[in-house]
């Protein structure tokens, strides 16, 4: 395949995702919000407290 084939592939690909996709739903906005929310704590508290580990046994 050339170039602009590659190009114009891509291109229809991309296409017929965009028709696809939707605008999520405040509902679904806020949950992701939430999840997201959540996984950032939990991923906080546990570097905090291995680092509290790591400094108590050094």
């Amino acid at each position: 395949m050339t170039l602009t084939e590659n190009i114009k592939n891509f291109i229809a690909k991309s296409k017929r995702v965009w028709l696809v996709l939707k605008k999520p739903s405040k509902n679904e906005y806020t949950t992701i919000a939430k999840v997201s929310a959540i996984g950032i704590l939990i991923l906080g508290v546990l570097g905090f407290l291995i680092s509290i580990i790591m400094k108590s046994f050094i």
